[in-house]
This record gives structure tokens, C-alpha cells and sequence, in this order.
């Protein structure tokens, strides 16, 4: 299963993108014996068109050409809070499945057009907080290198 994070708007140079670097590596290195590859980073340009509506048309629509067939998991403030066992799980049912590929996806400023959410098999939330876009990256990579850690039983993840 191929796994990447698609994210609109561009990660500078700073601990932000060394830590999503770091767990990119990671997730890359135990994912080869537990059939994942990736993850693949895609950032997408943030729209510049004036109404709010609009700019999350055309960042779903960006998103949406880059995002393969497969799972599709939005973050999304009002999505669903999963403990890190059951997202792994669930990362490894779609794995044994078939399923050739694992989407997460992190819109812009404005959030996720309605149709990218209705689309998406999960809208994965990490809570109330707003929090900001390089941070959730980060939060991202590192929730997928536990998932791996936890199915293949690697002492990282302490439940």
C-alpha cells in the first residue's frame, strides 16, 4: 500500500519540516517489510482566488488530481478521533484488503471543500484545537510511523 500526505500550502525550512522529514524516513524504513512504501509528500499551492469558497473549490480540485485511488483520510477538525491502535488496524485491514493506496489529506487556511470530505472513507480529527498546518503535518507522519510501529510490534507505541 502506498502512503502519502498531500497537503496545501508549502513547509519551510525549520524544525516543522526537519520532524516531518525525520518521520517520513522512519515510516519509510519499517514500512518496506510490512507492505507499505512511501510516504509521499505532495504540497499543493494555496488558491488565491478572493471568496472562501472558492479557494477551497480550487484546492479540492488540485488535491483531488494528485490524490491516487484508494483510501482517502481527511483531516478534518470535525472528523473522528481515533486511538492510534484502532487507526493502525484500520490502516492494516485496508493493506491486507488490497487496497492499493492510503491518502491523508491536509487542506489549506480556509479547511476541506464539502465534496473532498464526502469523499474521504475517514475524517480523521486531532481534536478540538485549532491547530496549525505544519504542525498537523508533523502530527500526521508521525501518527502513520506508529500505526506501522503498533502492526508490526515494535516497542514505540506504549498503550
Amino acid at each position: 500500500m502506498r502512503l502519502a500526505v498531500v497537503a496545501v500550502g508549502r513547509l519551510k525550512d525549520g524544525p516543522e519540516r526537519e520532524l516531518c522529514q525525520r518521520y517520513a524516513g522512519r515510516t519509510g524504513e519499517i514500512g518496506r517489510g510490512l507492505g507499505f512504501s512511501g510516504p509521499d509528500l505532495v504540497e499543493l499551492p494555496e488558491s488565491r482566488a478572493r471568496r472562501e469558497d472558492d479557494r477551497k473549490r480550487e484546492e479540492a480540485d488540485l488535491i483531488a488530481a494528485r490524490v491516487p485511488a484508494g483510501l482517502l483520510i481527511v483531516l478534518d477538525e470535525r472528523g473522528t478521533s481515533l486511538p492510534s491502535p484502532d487507526f493502525a488496524a484500520r490502516l492494516g485491514r485496508e493493506r491486507d484488503a488490497g487496497n492499493p493506496a492510503a491518502s491523508f489529506v491536509i487542506g489549506g487556511a480556509d479547511g476541506l471543500d464539502a465534496s473532498l470530505r464526502d469523499r474521504a472513507a475517514i475524517r480523521l480529527s486531532f481534536g478540538a484545537l485549532t491547530i496549525p498546518h505544519q504542525i498537523v503535518r508533523v502530527l500526521v507522519l508521525e501518527q502513520i510511523y506508529r500505526a506501522l510501529t503498533i502492526l508490526s510490534g515494535h516497542p514505540y507505541h506504549r498503550g
